[in-house]
């Protein structure tokens, strides 16, 4: 089937679905080639450079119009180093992880590994859905994911709430690696809220970004002077450094403009409403094709679960899912493959905000094509 070519009509203006790496604006390509004599090569800690950064930090702010006394933080290592930042800095005894996936469940891991903290606390549901976090006295901190991008659920973000109605106690932790930037969030409902700028960023990997809150800071603050911390996962050197618009070690320059780049479009057409609407759109196409499909059908059976930036779609065991996406990929449809773990006979599609929805719809015409030949 690798061999079927696609009618050229029916195919994408752009085939980069894939959930990984995500697609780049070609006129952020276009500036990064531009700026690249000027910026390219030189110092992180020399003008140019730090004004990115600052570009980033006002960027993000303005995308999630944080409250006053909020602080956007950046640092080195992509969202996998923040849970070890979260580890040492902002837990001090005892976390509560909602696991519903591969990459919800690992930040559990590291908090369990780690010597100084109890065992976490672990909710968890079967994948395809999500749990709901329970106020406990002994947790002083909420691990929840925004987005998880192994099985394509989506969650609310709100604080656990007490039989009082009132917000637990505790720091809100949110992992929003695959969500930020493609899903709405209260900034009130988070105390940290963290990603890296490969996903609905439009940007490359080996950066981390987080909105904190001052109950955050002061959390890391205290955590950083009772405990050892490594100086390359110390928050308080983070939120220094980027104070003075600076990271701690050298970033990719590359990454850092290519973030900021996406910043600036979503804001100047409408911040974090617009970008959303982008992904809802394309949510709109696809799991409505899957609905009205006689072979497929969304993965997430709750309408209000189905996440709006990466979609998993079930196939009927009468059509080989691997075959489609192998095909898919011979004609330029890259990375619609499942998450590897998963083991589901399904397509995971980004729906990033940088994706047209339009494409999105290519797509499916694309796999009815495919499996009417198979």
């Amino acid at each position: 089937m690798a061999d079927l070519t696609i009618p050229a009509e029916l195919l994408p203006s752009d085939g980069r679905l894939g959930c990984g790496p995500s697609k780049i604006r070609h006129e952020a390509v276009r500036a990064l080639y531009e700026a690249g004599p000027r910026l390219l090569g030189t110092s992180h800690r020399q003008p140019p450079v730090r004004e990115i950064v600052r570009r980033v930090r006002a960027g993000v702010r303005d995308l999630f119009d944080l409250p006053e006394g909020y602080e956007v933080v950046v640092g080195n290592g992509g969202a996998t180093a923040f849970w070890e930042v979260a580890t040492f800095c902002l837990i001090e005894r005892r976390s509560e992880h909602l696991a519903f996936g591969e990459f919800s469940s690992k930040f559990a891991a590291s908090t369990k590994a780690a010597p100084f903290l109890e065992d976490p606390l672990v909710i968890a549901s079967e994948a395809g859905t999500h749990p709901v976090a329970v106020p406990d006295e002994s947790v002083d901190a909420y691990a929840l994911t925004h987005n998880e991008t192994s099985t394509g659920v989506q969650m609310d973000i709100v604080r656990p709430r007490l039989a009082s109605g009132g917000a637990a106690p505790g720091l809100v932790l949110v992992d929003a690696t695959s969500g930020a930037g493609g899903l709405r969030v209260e900034p009130g409902e988070f105390d940290a809220y963290y990603f890296a700028p490969q996903k609905c960023f439009g940007s490359e990997g080996g950066l981390w970004c987080a909105c904190l809150s001052p109950a955050a800071i002061e959390r890391s603050e205290r955590a950083s002077g009772g405990r050892y911390v490594p100086a390359f996962l110390d928050l308080g050197i983070a939120l220094k450094s980027s104070r003075l618009d600076q990271t701690y070690n050298t970033p990719a320059t590359a990454t850092l403009l290519l973030f900021a780049l996406q910043l600036e479009w979503f804001n100047s057409n409408g911040g974090l409403e617009f970008s959303a609407s982008r992904s809802d759109a394309s949510a709109e196409v696809i799991y409505g094709w899957a609905e009205r499909s006689s072979f497929a059908e969304p993965f997430v059976h709750k309408p209000d679960e189905r996440s709006h930036v990466v979609a998993t779609i079930d196939f009927d065991e009468s059509v080989d899912a691997g075959a489609v996406a192998k095909t898919l990929r011979a004609n330029g449809i890259v990375d619609t493959d499942p998450y590897r773990k998963l083991g589901r006979n399904q397509l995971r599609v980004a729906l990033f905000p940088t994706i047209e929805p339009s494409d999105v719809e290519a797509l499916t015409a694309c796999v009815d094509y495919v499996v009417e030949r198979l």
